[in-house]
């Protein structure tokens, strides 16, 4: 997939500044991702040739990824940081959600947010414009932020401990799937003006996410939308997967977002050693 879309050749920016994709020894080629680990690759045999040749790969190609994203969570753990990874299409209000989110949680707990974009700085604009903490990303033809990005997005920031840490990702519901950025949960939102059926066409996505928010809900009267059905097909896909229906807009079911936002900061939480 990323092989043909532009991820093998692009410049990342971060805060505007070029940041060499070889600036860590063994980085992630971006090429490197579209051959699963250990995978057996069948060739369709030439004309009049009787036998299928098999190519085993040995080397597991995301594993520098994962690597980096186990630092990045040392990282979190160390400072207590819950990290929240915000993936989606683009358009479903991920920017307006979260800003709406910053403008009720300020004054009550310390917020960063890393915002990744192929081009402009408009959504860290918005968000800086909240009083809070904004590094900017942008990949250029990439079509997902990976671990090395947020690593270096990392050393930008001041992240004090206990802080919440937001990554709104690339808007992309395939890519962003299969990259651990080192976070505590991916949380996808769909809104109500996009198919029913995105979970059954997206599947990776809702698979890996732990929640799912159904946003734009205020514009439920005057649409056609089967909102038990794409219910329906996010739990076909992720039985475990949780769902809050809100509206950033008119601010219905923020309350029970904000809610378990603070659920996920307890988990994260640890006594601070006494030694």
């Amino acid at each position: 997939m990323c092989t043909t879309c532009g991820c093998g050749s692009h410049k990342v920016l971060i805060e505007g500044k070029r940041v060499s994709r070889h600036a860590v020894p063994g980085a992630l080629s971006y090429r490197a991702h579209a051959t699963p680990a250990k995978a057996d690759i069948a060739l369709a045999p030439p004309a009049n040739v009787g036998q299928t040749r098999r190519i085993q790969v040995e080397r597991d190609l995301l594993a520098r990824n994962d690597a980096l994203a186990a630092d990045n969570r040392t990282i979190f753990s160390a400072r207590h940081v819950l990290a929240l990874n915000l993936v989606s299409s683009p358009g479903s209000g991920k920017t307006t959600l979260l800003v709406r989110t910053i403008e009720a949680i300020k004054g009550k707990a310390d917020v960063a947010v890393i915002e990744g974009d192929q081009q402009t700085s408009n959504d860290a604009e918005r968000i800086r414009a909240t009083g809070v903490q904004a590094i900017q990303i942008n990949t250029g033809k990439g079509c997902h932020l990976d671990a090395q990005m947020v690593g270096h997005a990392l050393e930008q920031l001041s992240l004090p401990e206990h802080a919440l840490l937001f990554i709104e990702n690339v808007g992309n519901l395939v890519c962003p799937a299969a990259f651990d950025l080192g976070e505590a949960a991916k949380v996808v939102v769909l809104s109500v003006t996009e198919g029913e059926d995105k979970p059954l066409k997206y599947p990776d996505m809702f698979r890996a996410a732990h929640l799912m928010l159904l946003n734009k809900c205020d514009l439920l009267p005057h649409l056609t939308f089967d909102v038990a059905q794409v219910m329906a097909n996010a739990k076909r896909v992720n039985p475990d997967i949780e769902i809050i229906q809100l509206s950033a807009t008119s601010g219905a079911g923020m309350d029970d977002w904000l809610a378990w936002i603070e659920r996920e900061r307890a988990r994260c939480e640890k006594p601070l050693s006494t030694a």
